[in-house]
Parts: C-alpha cells; sequence; structure tokens
C-alpha cells in the first residue's frame, strides 16, 4: 500500500498514520512540518502547504499513489483543488466529511449513511455537505474514485471531549473538574452522544484503503457505546477521583450567549445521536471500537497532565464560565414558585 495523506498530523490523522505505518505501509504525509512531533518514524514528508497548488504540483510529479487522503478539507473550492491534484495519480482518494452533517433535527433516532444530510445550524456542516455534493458528481460524470467517511466526536491523547469549551480547548473545562470548580453541561444533560478514540477509528478508515468495495461509498465510523452527556462528565472527573460538579443550562440560553455555540450545540451536541455502523462493519468484519470512553478518557488526561505544553489555560473562558452560573443560579433564585 503506498498513501499520500494531506495533514497526517491532527487528532484522527496521527493514530491512522502510526497504524499505516506498523502495518509496513509506504506513508507519505504533505504538511508544513508545524507538528512534527506527531509525524510517525518510518514516515516519507514532503514540506508543503496544500494551499499553494502549483508547489504541490511540481513536488507531487511523477508519483502515483493508491490512496490519497486529505484531512485538512473542509469546504468545495478545496476539494476541486484536491481533484485537479489528485485525479491521474491515485486510485482513492478519501475526503473526512463530518457526522453533524446529519438532518437537524433528526427525523428518525437511529443514523445510517442514509440518513439526510441538513444542517441549518452551522456553516461547517453545510461546506461539508456541499464538498459531499461535489465529490457525486466527479464520481459521475468522470469516475473520480472517492470514498467519504463521516466522523462523529473522536478524540485521543491531546485532548478531552466536551460539551462546550473556549477557544483555546478543553483543558480549561477538565481543570476545573479536578479542581472542583462547577461546570456547564448544555440542556439536562441527558441527550446521548458517542464518543470515538481515535486508535478505534483508524481500525476501521485503514479498512477501507485500498479496498475496491469502498470507491463511491460513503461510511460513518463510530463506537457503539452511547452516553449521556452527564455519564461524559462523570467519568472525567473518574479520572481525577471526584464527582463533577454540573450546571445544566439550556442550549439555547448557551447559544444566545456565544454565537460560535449556535453550530456547535444546537446543530450538533445538544442532539441525541445513535449511530448504526453495519455499513463499516461490513464493509471491514473484523473493526470493532475496543477502547470504551471510560478507559479512554483516564489515558487521556494522564496524557496531557504529563505534557504540560498540553495544559493551555483559558481564562477568558472560565471567567465566563464563573459569571454564567453565578448569574444563573441568582436568576433561579429569583424565580417565582408555584404550589
Amino acid at each position: 500500500m503506498k498513501a499520500l495523506f494531506i495533514g497526517g498530523t491532527g487528532t484522527i490523522s496521527t493514530a491512522i498514520s502510526a497504524l499505516c505505518v506498523q502495518r509496513g505501509w509506504e506513508l507519505t504525509l504533505l504538511n508544513r512540518g508545524m507538528h512534527s512531533e506527531y509525524q510517525p518514524k518510518g514516515a516519507n514528508v514532503i514540506n508543503a502547504d496544500i494551499r499553494k497548488e502549483d508547489d504541490v504540483a511540481a513536488k507531487l510529479r511523477g508519483q502515483q499513489f493508491d490512496v490519497v487522503a486529505d484531512f485538512i478539507a473542509f469546504t468545495p473550492e478545496q476539494v476541486e483543488r484536491d481533484i485537479r491534484l489528485f485525479q491521474n495519480i491515485t486510485k482513492q482518494y478519501f475526503f473526512i466529511s463530518s457526522a453533524s452533517a446529519y438532518q437537524k433535527p433528526l427525523g428518525s433516532p437511529v443514523i445510517t449513511e442514509s440518513t439526510p444530510l441538513y444542517n441549518p445550524y452551522w456553516q461547517y456542516s453545510r461546506d461539508k455537505i456541499a464538498c459531499e455534493d461535489l465529490l457525486h458528481k466527479h464520481y459521475r460524470e468522470e469516475g473520480f474514485p472517492y470514498t467519504i467517511i463521516r466522523p462523529s466526536h473522536t478524540y485521543g491523547d491531546t485532548g478531552v471531549p466536551v460539551a462546550i469549551r473556549g477557544k483555546k480547548g478543553s483543558f480549561s473545562v477538565i481543570e476545573r473538574i479536578r479542581l472542583g470548580k462547577p461546570v456547564i453541561v448544555p440542556g439536562d444533560g441527558l441527550s446521548l452522544w458517542t464518543l470515538t478514540h481515535n486508535t478505534d477509528f483508524a481500525k476501521a478508515f485503514c479498512g477501507l484503503m485500498g479496498n475496491p468495495h469502498a470507491i463511491g461509498e460513503t461510511y460513518q465510523i463510530m463506537s457503539d457505546e452511547s452516553l449521556t452527556w452527564n455519564q461524559v462528565y462523570e467519568a472525567i472527573g473518574a479520572a481525577f477521583g471526584v464527582k463533577p460538579k454540573l450546571v445544566h443550562i439550556a442550549s439555547e440560553t448557551l447559544a444566545a450567549c456565544c454565537p460560535d455555540f449556535i453550530g456547535e450545540l444546537i446543530g450538533d451536541k445538544s442532539n441525541s445521536v445513535i449511530f448504526d455502523n453495519a455499513k463499516i462493519k461490513r464493509a471491514v468484519p473484523d473493526y470493532v471500537a475496543t477502547t470504551r470512553f471510560d478507559e479512554g478518557v483516564r489515558r487521556t488526561i494522564a496524557h496531557i497532565y504529563a505534557h504540560p505544553e498540553l495544559q493551555e489555560a483559558d481564562p477568558d473562558f472560565d471567567a465566563w464560565t464563573d459569571a454564567m452560573i453565578a448569574k444563573y443560579d441568582a436568576l433561579t433564585a429569583e424565580l417565582p414558585r408555584f404550589a
């Protein structure tokens, strides 16, 4: 197997890159070299900016790949560029879409690859849908050999999944839990969510690489474990040996206070999701997600607290959380009672 990854050092792609090398495949990473610490030993590296199309084309001239996967394509314009670059040099092109593209609100509680794509709340999701539409068109008209992957919430060693966070990541939230400070959970915390460890995701993804049955197909890759957001936060607290102090505030209220939460909450995390993984298991018969969240998050937290560079404080989000909880508690105390 000869593969080219655009990026290859992110949360999802780091685990896939490592597994490819472990299997003895010839892997080349094309990226700007900004996260070289996550490049697996044994991978070839081309330092280039994918946005500079002519430079990338020159550096890839004469090469052929069984697989090209772009982990940092988000808009139709970027996918159009990839089609121009890779049309004649790969047998299979992977586009990483998103489960957030699925219908909001859902018409059925169980999500399959056939669930309609519609998200009026989040531009990120609408862009992913447009990218998928573009790939379908080029496959029908030119035979461009795409495979679309729709991940849900995938995590690894460098970040703990939480429902809301600031611009600097999740560390501020998990540190609040560790210190016994209250944290905000959207809604009543009872909506179902699915969290997938990146090493599990990698097993399914690698099983699709070079798989002729995957051409022109779309797959969602997730764990079979469903958790409420309350359970997610309780598992994070358990990793510290503490019981988290949860403050439940309506998603609509949170979104009204922060425009970024409109897409992330109303268009994604506030919705209960139950995924049917039958299709990926048919394509990759030995695929099974084996990392339970309470086990995976303990490993993640241990890694973060062993690496100071991952412990980035977010004083603005921390202060907003305190202010939000104080105002919410005060307002709740003033609400009229009904006997």
